[in-house]
């Protein structure tokens, strides 16, 4: 079974968008164990309204934040420190897709951050999408994650950058398993295109 973990060069690029489609392409379960803000309009629930399969089933988090910032921070005005050690992945026996919060060195309290949450088994898909400055973030995401030893490829999301996105798969050496373009909405229907398209690069992960 897969066991997918999506993180991002920074928040807001489409790491929620691409769980999704990973999940309905794969007909995966979700879950992203902290979350933070917006705890009427959580990214569990947005996956869940935008998944089209019947199999996929959503796992709570372990982590429900009032505040839409830095765990760490979000943690601390709700009174709470996250424990990473005592979070665990729920028991399934599908396959498995994890949203991480924000990038990969978010904190989520003094000592670790977004990184200390993959486990060794986990294939890490790093979501990519093009501005100024989006080179060198993609660049360090990328080698922290092969420093460590970790299976890394890439989706790319917005507007195509040939420029930009040869010299990331130059320098990193890593896949691009394919990518997300700019919509006007993002529904099922969408949701199931991108899934039938990236099928097949996910199945060869």
């Amino acid at each position: 079974m897969y066991r997918i973990f999506v993180t991002g060069i920074s928040t807001k690029v489409g790491k929620t968008m691409v769980s999704a489609i990973i999940a309905e392409a794969l007909e995966a379960d979700y879950w992203k164990p902290v979350h933070a803000g917006e705890l009427d309009n959580t990214d569990s629930h947005k996956v869940a309204r935008l998944i089209s399969n019947t199999t996929s089933k959503i796992h709570p988090s372990d982590y429900e934040l009032n505040t839409p910032m830095s765990p760490h921070a979000a943690a601390e005005i709700d009174g709470i420190t996250i424990d990473v050690n005592g979070i665990y992945e729920p028991g399934t026996e599908n396959h498995l897709v994890i949203e991480g919060t924000g990038g990969l060195l978010v904190p989520m309290n003094d000592n670790d951050t977004v990184l200390d949450m993959i486990l060794p088994n986990y294939k890490v898909i790093v979501v990519s999408r093009h501005y100024l400055g989006s080179i060198n973030h993609t660049l360090l995401t990328v080698n922290w994650l092969q420093l460590k030893g970790y299976d890394v490829s890439l989706i790319f999301s917005g507007d195509e950058n040939p420029t930009t996105e040869s010299i990331i798969l130059k320098k990193t050496g890593v896949k691009s398993l394919g990518r997300i373009s700019e919509e006007e909405t993002f529904d099922k229907a969408v949701i199931k295109k991108y899934a039938d398209q990236l099928r097949p690069a996910l199945l060869s992960l």
